[in-house]
């Protein structure tokens, strides 16, 4: 019989809570025999900053309000990001299933296969390039981060399904108008996706199909469509109100 893991479908949430699910799920994850993938989109948009960065260094908030996109702290490391037309991924597995290997570049690559694998549905050909990005053509389509905590692994990232590189530089902070006309000129050169690739748009349920078969695929394993566990959307509600809704937490150094 084939190994089942469970898939929890949530579909498009607000930022806080994208993230507090992200969170609760991992926190719970001990007492789960397999590990749990996740599918999900943002409404609305939102920018969702590094753990290590300051969200008024890196973001313009007054502009945000103007456009009705939310702003959140991620507890994974990284740059800031645009969610917007994409479909986001989250992935969690505890140490002790040694489903995933230690090093941490090798994880990546193992997880992101299954990213791959799913562009591949979409008829895209994809590959990994170290430390945690997937490419298609030479340009980077998904994006990827990862934290340990209490023998957990959470990875969650992007797969580009559109990009708007004019609009996501006029919420994010930048030195001068000079670098940032540089700055979206290189972005351009450097990031695309699954609709510039395919030369037509490639709605969410496309690819949350698609990546749902390249998963099962890359890990030789059933995925079973489920909500979130009871334990898991309480924790998550607890989480938003603690963290992620919490002006502390998006706004500390």
């Amino acid at each position: 019989m084939e190994n089942e893991w469970r898939l929890v479908v949530t579909g498009h949430n607000s930022a806080n809570y994208n993230m507090a699910l992200d969170e609760a799920i991992m926190k719970l994850s001990h007492g789960q025999d397999a590990p749990t993938l996740r599918f999900y989109g943002w409404k609305p948009a939102a920018i969702s900053i590094g753990y290590f960065q300051g969200m008024n260094d890196e973001v313009d908030i007054s502009r945000c309000k103007e456009l009705g996109v939310d702003v959140v702290r991620r507890i994974t490391g990284g740059g800031a990001v645009f969610h917007d037309k994409e479909l986001t991924y989250s992935f969690v597995a505890t140490e002790e299933s040694k489903l995933l290997p230690r090093n941490i570049l090798d994880s990546y690559k193992k997880i992101c296969n299954g990213v791959i694998a799913g562009l591949g549905e979409l008829s895209l050909q994809a590959s990994f390039v170290p430390l945690n990005d997937v490419v298609v053509a030479g340009k980077k389509i998904s994006g990827n981060a990862q934290t340990r905590r209490e023998k957990a692994i959470l990875q969650h990232g992007t797969v580009l399904l559109g990009v708007d590189v004019e609009k996501m530089f006029s919420m994010l902070r930048v030195p001068s108008e000079k670098m940032k006309g540089k700055l979206i000129e290189d972005i351009k050169q450097r990031v695309t996706s699954v609709e510039q690739q395919r030369g037509k748009n490639v709605s969410f349920e496309q690819s949350f199909h698609a990546m749902k078969k390249g998963f099962e695929k890359s890990f030789g394993v059933k995925l079973k469509e489920q909500p979130p566990a009871k334990e898991e959307s309480m924790l998550a509600k607890q989480i938003v109100e603690e963290r992620f809704a919490n002006d502390q937490w998006n706004f500390r150094r």
